[in-house]
């Protein structure tokens, strides 16, 4: 079966398609046929080498995959033959609060991903997924799903009628804004693009800044909350906004810190954080059950997940060079199967 490779800091171009036999299957294990695969920000600082772990080389990347169960091995009693899974993003955290031996491995860094056409994984490490989604829709649930869920309702702890800041429009900011809107939350989207701002009103958001022409959006933000700020922010940039979305919290307020996208450096005033009792909250994806939890929710109130683009399984490239362009609104996601 075919499968794709590359080298941690090799670069995008080192993306290569091969061929592999299938894995044999153990007990407990299922066989997964991959239907579609979502790539995230994470599977862009593998290929340039600054991401936090250095995977063995060469491997399989990716971690988000949805597809069909085409065989379960012995003592395996969770599955049968046709159920529509997707993957968990960490294949050792079931349930709790993170531990080091909970996240010692994760699809795509640590070990091998699912950028392939049929993987063997624990029947421990999959979940069912909502029916009305298609296969591009459902394979966005594993990584930028559960980490805004967790952010926002685990982490954070929110309540309808309570506010949230979602940096940028990227699948963790838009995935937020969705399930933001079906929890009775109030919605703040920013962004350089008006284009992409109001699309995020369409799906609901509602206030919109423009980080660009407002280079102090914390002020505007807290304008827009009648000067109290947002409950939590989803803080995905990293060294350039990481102070901002502090002053743009609210007292008691929560800074979820999900990436970097301009980078993990940078200096904050722990002052404000002592005086305004905010909460600065590292969010590492997050559990099986989370993405239970999830998957739940979005079959209850039908949300339908943001897909930016497809491309093709001879594509992968392409579509890794479509994500690092920036470009995107949501979700870029390969097509493994029909």
């Amino acid at each position: 079966m075919k499968a794709y490779r590359i080298d941690s800091g090799a670069g995008i171009g080192a993306l290569q398609q091969f061929e592999r036999a299938s894995a044999p299957l153990g007990a407990g294990q299922v066989r997964v046929r991959v239907r579609a695969v979502s790539l995230n920000f994470r599977d862009l600082m593998i290929a340039k080498g600054t991401y936090l772990s250095e995977p063995v080389a060469p491997f399989v990347p990716a971690s988000d995959a949805v597809g069909e169960i085409v065989e379960v091995g012995a003592d395996s009693r969770l599955w049968k033959v046709g159920d529509r899974v997707a993957t968990s993003f960490f294949p050792h955290w079931l349930q709790g609060a993170p531990t080091p031996y909970a996240t010692r491995d994760a699809f795509g860094a640590v070990v091998d991903g699912v950028l392939a056409e049929e993987i063997v994984v624990s029947e421990q490490s999959v979940f069912a997924v909502p029916a009305h989604l298609d296969d591009a829709q459902a394979a966005t649930l594993t990584c930028a799903g559960v980490t805004a869920w967790n952010a926002m309702f685990v982490e954070a702890k929110l309540q309808p009628g309570a506010s949230v800041l979602l940096l940028g429009t990227g699948g963790v900011s838009i995935w937020g804004l969705q399930l933001a809107k079906a929890a009775g939350l109030q919605a703040i989207v920013t962004s350089s693009s008006d284009e992409k701002l109001v699309r995020a009103k369409a799906l609901g958001a509602d206030a919109t800044v423009n980080y660009r022409t407002t280079p102090e959006w914390q002020d505007e933000v807290r304008a827009l909350t009648g000067g109290r700020g947002v409950d939590a922010v989803l803080e995905v940039g990293g060294k350039g906004t990481l102070q901002r979305s502090i002053d743009a919290a609210a007292m008691g307020g929560t800074i979820a810190v999900i990436g970097g996208v301009s980078g993990f450096a940078g200096e904050f005033d722990p002052f404000a954080l002592i005086t305004g009792a905010k909460r600065l909250s590292g969010i590492y994806v997050g559990s099986r059950g989370m993405a239970e939890d999830l998957s739940r929710f979005v079959g209850v109130n039908r949300i339908v997940p943001v897909v930016d683009r497809v491309f093709g399984f001879d594509q992968a490239r392409q579509a890794y060079d479509y994500l690092d362009g920036g470009a995107h609104f949501g979700k870029v996601v390969i097509q493994v199967a029909g």
